[in-house]
């Protein structure tokens, strides 16, 4: 069996006594195939050669390396957190558009790949994820690498309106299509790189889930990750999940709680939420000293700007609804800005009547299955979920809303607060059996095998060639790119089906 290499731009603290599920299913399938986990330690140096160090953690080899302090604010806080993250999730107006960063976005792919190669074995299996690595690939092949390597996105791939508006959208494309195997979260995401590949790029699709254009090919395919709803369902009988669930009960023994887990990001629509909450409480006064809003908002990249500026927003709004509803006994809104164990997390999902999921993008967002996860099966909560989540195309039988419509999504929690048990049960039920049998092992599995049926597309011997050759043409921008007149064939993936 070929060992396995993931590369990501952090690697999996092995202390962490509560590994989030998508670290144990990599460490699972790392061990199995005796692999190595390569990425940045988070340290950061004045030293002009950045330091590699490695250990073994439960088979595994953990190899990390240092960034240099000109890339950790070019490549991380620049190209990445400023550019990159905005732009995937449609916020072109808070996209820092700085020719610096892209340099050193290119130099830290560089980097990885110099100090991975001397580390690769001739049958490895290579998996990069997400947008801080786009680049790797072409890297790695410049300096001879052979090996399969795949890609996933664990982030929305926008629009391509959208995803023109980056100066090196051409660049990153014809990284992408460097790999052997593209990973998306969603069919949505799929359609908008078809887009792109077929009308801007001037390239054509294959059957198979093949596209080719710049002269490359790769496969692409739709690949929803899970989580392990196992793992997650039986924290909710710890010990401390369980006095999270009996506090919360005694509390709040007269009122409905209203959950929401965020990262406290602008991407995850926590303004538009609190606006939905007080026009609940406006137009249904019912819930008014009956409903609470909890809401989790996690520290991120507090050293940004813009996060800073939406943390303040937020805690307005939330301090703005409890002056005008709040009563001695109750406030309809209790935020917490702090980072929960997962076991808390599970004990608040347990007793919540309403899981309130609604971002105004996101790549999957595993919250909203955690939340499934955790209820009871015989009184379980209500998920609202965004559309514009890509785990809406799985859990279909949550309540779907538009966060921008916030009079419709007030009225949608009216209706899950005011939910029959049966039509609770019957929701949940059809949620549950998919998050079991589409969970985070199924989702790696499914990529791997894919990848290892992969046609690489380097030779024996040779240094990197492109997998694909023809008629080119030349688009608007100057920049060859190859064109195909075969007939346009694309498979439209569905959840759970097509992956193999």
């Amino acid at each position: 069996m070929s060992r396995l290499v993931v590369v990501s731009n952090r690697v999996a603290d092995p202390q962490d006594a509560a590994p989030g599920g998508l670290a144990v299913a990599l460490q699972e399938a790392m061990q199995r195939r005796s692999g190595v986990w390569f990425g940045w330690s988070g340290a950061v140096t004045d030293n002009t050669e950045p330091q590699v160090s490695s250990q073994q953690s439960q088979g595994v080899t953990l190899v990390t390396t240092e960034l240099v302090n000109r890339d950790h604010e070019s490549y991380y806080q620049g190209f990445c957190n400023k550019i990159l993250w905005p732009v995937f999730h449609s916020r072109l107006d808070l996209a820092e558009f700085k020719a610096g960063f892209w340099e050193g976005y290119r130099r830290v792919n560089e980097q990885f790949a110099r100090q991975l190669l001397p580390l690769l074995e001739e049958d490895d299996l290579i998996w990069v994820h997400d947008y801080h690595l786009i680049g790797l690939a072409g890297q790695l092949r410049a300096l001879g690498c052979k090996q399969k390597i795949g890609f996933f996105l664990h982030i929305p791939f926008p629009p391509p309106v959208i995803f023109q508006a980056l100066p090196q959208h051409k660049t990153l494309v014809r990284d992408l299509l460097t790999y052997d195997l593209i990973g998306l979260q969603s069919k949505q995401d799929l359609r908008h790189f078809r887009s792109y590949v077929v009308d801007q790029a001037c390239g054509d699709t294959k059957p198979g889930g093949r596209y080719q254009a710049y002269g490359r090919q790769a496969r692409c395919e739709v690949f929803p990750i899970g989580i392990d709803a196992q793992a997650f369902a039986a924290l909710t009988q710890e010990p401390e999940s369980v006095q999270v669930h009996e506090t919360m009960r005694r509390e709040y023994s007269q009122r409905r709680l209203v959950l929401g887990i965020d990262r406290l990001d602008y991407s995850k629509g926590l303004p538009e939420r609190i606006h939905a909450f007080r026009d609940l409480l406006s137009r249904y006064s019912h819930h008014v000293r009956s409903a609470t809003l909890v809401q989790i908002g996690s520290p991120t990249r507090e050293n940004l700007q813009v996060y800073a500026e939406i943390r303040a927003r937020f805690e307005f709004l939330c301090g703005s609804i409890n002056g005008d509803y709040g009563e001695l006994d109750w406030m309809p809104v209790r935020y917490i800005h702090q980072v929960l164990t997962r076991s808390h997390l599970a004990g608040l999902c347990r007793c919540a009547a309403v899981g309130l999921i609604t971002p105004l993008r996101d790549g999957m967002n595993l919250v909203a299955k955690e939340f499934v996860a955790a209820q009871d099966p015989g009184d379980p909560g209500v998920l609202v979920l965004s559309q514009f989540a890509g785990a809406a195309e799985q859990l279909s039988e949550a309540l779907l809303v538009n966060p921008h419509d916030i009079q419709a999504t007030a009225d949608t929690i009216d209706r899950a607060l005011q939910m029959p048990r049966q039509e609770r049960i019957d929701r949940h039920g059809r949620l549950l059996e998919r998050i079991k049998t589409q969970d985070v092992y199924w989702w790696c599995r499914s990529f791997l095998s894919v990848l290892v049926e992969c046609a690489t597309s380097v030779g024996p011997g040779s240094a990197y060639v492109p997998a694909f050759s023809g008629p080119i043409c030349v688009d608007a921008g100057g920049e060859a790119a190859v064109q195909s007149f075969s007939a346009s064939a694309y498979r439209d993936q569905t959840s759970g089906k097509g992956m193999g």
